[in-house]
């Protein structure tokens, strides 16, 4: 208070004006460190979130099955062709391998899977999918299961869900198995395209026609006039 002089008009405006800097600049150095604060929280949650999307679709990639082959086959194209020339037959078929085309889709996308696990997991994902990849670069089948039931566990707890409770049994969970139909649907559409290219050809070809045969009529009808006409 022994700063503050009211006792004259220019004593009372300077201890205005003073206290109005004082008071702007404790404002703004508050709202900066609030905008520090807060593009610091929103960096983190961006990375969070991104860090969950990945996680989540690696979950779905990797245990989005819950019946039928619940292993991934290493197998490679490579190694297909191969098996016919070693044991001398003529099956030199690839494709005569049951599965052998969804099995590699499989197979890919699983590693894709791995890859963004070995990124972004904590270090008990990171060591179930590098245990993952090199059984499968050493070409023994893997199951997912176990890496599957961590991933849900993290998942769940970053979204402040409560543990699945023991009473409830969730079978075994495997790679999803992907869809082939893309090509033939690509294929039947340009299929359709063509016919109603060729029937459009068939239209032109009939309208051509239609025009030609009334130039025709209409040739008839001038010169019959003309030679009906004495005058001319």
């Amino acid at each position: 208070m022994r700063y503050f002089d009211f006792s004259s008009w220019q004593g009372i405006l300077l201890t205005v004006l003073g206290l109005a800097v004082f008071t702007l600049m404790g404002v703004g150095i508050r709202v900066l460190m609030m905008l520090t604060i807060q593009q610091r929280r929103e960096r983190m949650n961006r990375q969070i979130n991104e860090r969950l999307r990945t996680l989540i679709a690696a979950y779905r990639t990797l245990g989005g099955s819950f019946t039928g082959q619940l292993t991934v086959d290493p197998t490679h194209l490579r190694d297909l062709h191969a098996v016919p020339r070693e044991e001398g037959d003529d099956a030199g078929d690839p494709e005569e391998h049951a599965g052998s085309d969804r099995s590699r889709r499989i197979r890919d996308a699983v590693e894709a899977a791995l890859a963004d696990i070995v990124l972004l997991g904590t270090e008990e994902h990171v060591q179930l999918a590098s245990q993952a990849a090199r059984d499968m670069a050493a070409g023994r089948p893997i199951h997912t299961a176990e890496l599957v039931i961590s991933l849900r566990n993290f998942i769940r707890t970053a979204l402040d869900l409560g543990p699945i409770p023991d009473k409830i049994q969730i079978p075994l969970q495997g790679p999803t198995r992907t869809q082939g139909g893309a090509g033939k649907g690509r294929g039947d559409s340009g299929g359709a395209g063509g016919n109603r290219g060729a029937g459009g050809g068939r239209g032109g070809a009939g309208a051509g026609g239609a025009g030609g045969a009334g130039m025709g009529v209409g040739l008839g009808l001038g010169m019959g006039r003309d030679k009906g006409d004495p005058s001319s």
